[in-house]
């Protein structure tokens, strides 16, 4: 898990998992650069549509609220390390 945390480029996992990873670091990171081709990347890893439809809320839904609680300047839960400076 910890080399997942740190860079899941270089973590040892299955294709599937490493395909659905790529996925959610250009959903965050790049999203309107996102094409069918991605799709059909999970969908050659074995991931079912429903499986993909999922996998978009879940990065959908957690880039959406760290936006709005970066926004409001919300405090982090105790024990989370911070992501920006104060």
């Amino acid at each position: 898990m910890a080399a997942i945390k740190s860079d899941h480029a270089t973590a040892t996992l299955d294709d599937a998992t490493r395909a659905l990873l790529d996925y959610a670091v250009k959903l965050t990171t790049a999203p309107a650069s996102m094409t069918e081709g991605d799709v059909a990347a999970l969908r050659a890893a074995g991931h079912t549509d429903r499986a993909i439809l999922d996998a978009v809320e879940i990065v959908a839904y957690f880039n959406y609220i760290n936006r709005v609680a970066d926004a409001l300047d919300v405090d982090l839960e105790p024990g989370m390390a911070a992501r920006r400076a104060p």
